[in-house]
């Protein structure tokens, strides 16, 4: 085989497959002397001891052993070990049909560079998904996916799917467990690359054993790292909103009680409505931090809205601001002792001085905060 000239790379992790392992090389073969494309399939073995390597090499397949654990590494391997211009993976438990291929690489040859499979257009035949993963984790996932990161997939976690080499090589993918699915995906949107859907079936696998899949454990691994490469829901968002709810709150109590259907929001409510605006703007900072830090290592594309906004804020508006937010913390500070001097330090009214005292607490803390992020900012900024 020239390997300059393979079309079509069917990639498959592999990890004591034994059982469905032929019947799945063989859809896969079938389909390519079907269809006369220039192909090959690759089993991406991840330390099988039942035999599936034999396996593979007598259904006439290319057997990547990969040492590295894991379901993202063991396709991160066999994906660069392909010839192919063009990518299919897909589990080898006999869960999707090898044969029914043509629809991705249809879509492949359009000029997609990434073609994903979604089962809930397509088929989920009775048995093939738990009740859990079809009505709970798969939807909230892909739907979580969708909002963080304006993606159109109706199905983050289908395991047929195909993607160019040179796409591939563009996401630079890094995990190596389940996760590895959504990082695609996410990669993907983020980059801006050209996403298809194409309908597929899903049927129960061929094995006796249980699948590799755990429910809660995978599930929330999927999660985790949709939250970690989204800073704006982590971080942004959550700290804008306790900023301006607090914001609100404090600017309303400084000067008087409020009463809501009975309940009288006092000093005490002005306090933790201070402490909402310390723990949202240290919210915002930590998603400057993350993004720099994923920009930087690669995980996140450059961010025009971050450099037009270091335009104008640097080092010298944050020592500003931060030193006028500092003098008016300590302004109601000296304030608030004079006032305690005019009574010989002797007994105050609480609620009183507590609206004082509170806003000078809050101005401090975020004045020491701004100029010391400020110059930690500046720090990262020295490589560039």
């Amino acid at each position: 085989m020239n390997h300059n000239k393979v079309e079509l790379s069917i990639v498959m992790p592999c990890l004591n497959e034994a059982e469905t392992l032929a019947t799945c090389i063989t859809k896969a073969n079938n389909f390519i002397k079907e269809h006369n494309i220039n192909a090959e399939v690759i089993i991406a073995d991840n330390g099988s001891s039942d035999g599936s390597q034999e396996i593979a090499s007598k259904q006439g397949a290319r057997v990547v052993n990969v040492p590295v654990k894991g379901y993202g590494s063991a396709l991160r391997h066999g994906i660069k070990a392909a010839h192919g211009k063009y990518i299919v993976m897909g589990d080898s438990d006999d869960s999707y049909n090898f044969y029914e291929l043509m629809p991705f690489l249809h879509k492949l040859r359009e000029g997609n560079d990434l073609v994903m499979g979604n089962r809930f257009k397509g088929r989920i035949e009775e048995g093939a998904m738990p009740f859990l993963h079809k009505y709970l984790g798969n939807p909230v996932l892909s739907f979580t996916g969708r909002l963080f990161f304006q993606s159109a997939i109706g199905d983050f976690h289908c395991g047929l799917r195909g993607f160019s080499k040179d796409a591939f090589q563009r996401m630079d993918l890094t995990t190596g467990g389940m996760e590895f699915a959504s990082e695609m995906v996410v990669k993907a949107s983020l980059l801006k690359m050209k996403i298809a859907e194409v309908p597929v079936t899903l049927s129960p696998d061929g094995r006796s054993r249980p699948p590799h899949l755990r429910t809660w454990r995978d599930g929330w691994r999927h999660l985790r790292f949709l939250l970690m490469y989204s800073p704006n829901w982590l971080f942004l968002y959550p700290g804008l909103l306790m900023i301006i709810l607090g914001l609100i709150l404090s600017s309303v109590l400084i000067f008087t009680p409020i009463t809501i259907k009975g309940i009288q929001l006092d000093v005490h409510t002005l306090l933790y409505a201070s402490s909402a605006v310390v723990i949202g703007f240290q919210c915002t900072t930590f998603y400057v931090f993350s993004k720099i830090f994923a920009i930087r290592e690669g995980l996140l594309p450059e961010s025009k809205r971050l450099n037009k906004l270091f335009e104008y804020v640097n080092l010298e508006v944050g020592l500003i601001v931060g030193t006028l937010i500092l003098i008016a913390g300590i302004g109601l500070s000296v304030y608030s002792f004079l006032q305690w001097d005019k009574v010989n330090f002797g007994s105050l009214n609480p609620a009183l001085m507590l609206r004082k005292v509170i806003p000078a607490v809050t101005c401090s803390l975020l004045g020491v905060q701004i100029l010391l992020y400020s110059f930690f900012l500046s720090i990262l900024g020295l490589k560039k």
